[in-house]
């Protein structure tokens, strides 16, 4: 898709795309709720640093696209408490538009409303691209195969069909995969198409050490993929299913780290999204909007979690406060914010570790030593 740019620009220009679409979503969301709300807006920013341009706008909102393209802000007005302004602040604000004066529930909208806003992203590009392209379905075709796997004991050959397992039916690739992760060194009896007839074969999955817990593995690719086209009302209802999907699956990913049933490795940082933007670019429009629905139900989670600083955190800190009936303490808020930064700085620096040692830098620079 981007194959005209130099080598770093095929990564550099996905990646600033990607980013750009999925911050400038996520900060619509809180403008739009602000606006409804009636909190006067000062300032919509995508991106940090100096303004490579910026206008002013009827409302006296100041839109500022910056250099550094790693986030973005919607400046609210009227942001902070009065004991924390300055006179001279406090004097400048408008009566009845300030975000700190307006009820619990208009702030949890106006919070609440970025995450919901990747959340609706990713439904819309979901059905965009399945009215268009169609809704992509691996089948349970088997593609290639681990010399020596389980599957290759078993009699498997490359273009098999498997239509069941055991008495489960099968309709998707991943239904295979579902169903032998969970049945290491268990016997399973597998239903197989083969030039039209139909066998059946009996294969035992491989086990293998994963966070403490053992997986099973057949030793097979998936290598077939159909394509669906749906009306406009099914993709719509498609779309928000796979966004539901995606985000449970997620949920399920972050879980089963914080239980030690799966590693860490796959956590990454902006430098592997980096690299898979740039990947992910070159393979289609249909892929890179796939990829983009993907990382802003991330997104949209990411920024639920009940972290301080983040807009999860600020929703914990409204809901206690709608059940005192008054704001927290002015310390609580500031330690919880203080321990939200020193979390995200840590996860920050895990994931960029995890990101440099996926690329072999670590290993790279132990050779040099050596």
């Amino acid at each position: 898709m981007f194959d005209f740019l130099p080598h770093p620009l095929e990564i550099v220009v996905p990646f600033v795309i990607v980013l750009g679409v999925l911050v400038f979503i996520h900060e619509l969301g809180h403008y739009l709720a602000a606006r409804w709300r009636g909190v006067h807006v000062e300032a919509f920013s995508i991106g940090f640093g100096s303004a490579i341009v910026s206008w002013k706008d009827r409302h006296d909102t100041v839109w500022k696209l910056c250099w550094l393209p790693l986030g973005g802000y919607v400046k609210l007005h009227g942001q902070e408490q009065p004991e924390d302004a300055s006179p001279e602040t406090r004097a400048s604000w408008l009566p009845g538009r300030t975000f700190h004066s307006k009820s619990v529930l208009s702030r949890a909208i106006v919070v609440a409303a970025g995450p919901i806003a990747n959340f609706l992203l990713a439904a819309v590009l979901f059905t965009a691209l399945f009215i268009a392209a169609g809704r992509p379905t691996t089948l349970p075709v088997v593609g290639d195969i681990v010399p020596g796997s389980a599957a290759d004991v078993a009699g498997l050959h490359t273009g098999d069909r498997i239509d069941r397992i055991d008495s489960t039916p099968i309709a998707r690739f991943e239904e295979i995969q579902r169903i032998v992760t969970s049945h290491a060194g268990i016997k399973l009896t597998l239903q197989v198409t083969r030039n039209g007839l139909t066998q059946l074969l009996e294969a035992t999955p491989d086990s293998r050490g994963e966070a403490g817990h053992a997986v099973g593995v057949l030793g097979i690719k998936g290598g077939a993929v159909a394509y669906e086209h749906l009306s406009p009302p099914a993709a719509v209802v498609a779309g928000v299913t796979q966004t539901w999907d995606v985000a449970g699956q997620t949920l399920v990913g972050v879980w089963q780290m914080l239980t030690a049933q799966r590693g860490t490795e796959d956590l990454g940082g902006p430098l592997r999204i980096a690299q898979l933007s740039g990947q992910v670019a070159q393979l289609g429009a249909a892929s890179l909007v796939s990829f983009i629905a993907v990382l802003s139900v991330n997104l949209g989670l990411i920024n639920l979690f009940p972290i301080p600083v983040l807009d999860g955190g600020h929703l914990v800190f409204y809901a206690l406060e709608a059940l005192r009936g008054r704001p927290l303490p002015a310390r609580a808020v500031e330690y919880g914010f203080r321990a939200g930064f020193a979390l995200l700085v840590g996860l920050f620096v895990f994931a960029t570790w995890n990101d440099l040692s996926h690329f072999g830098l670590f290993k790279w620079v132990s050779t040099q030593i050596g």
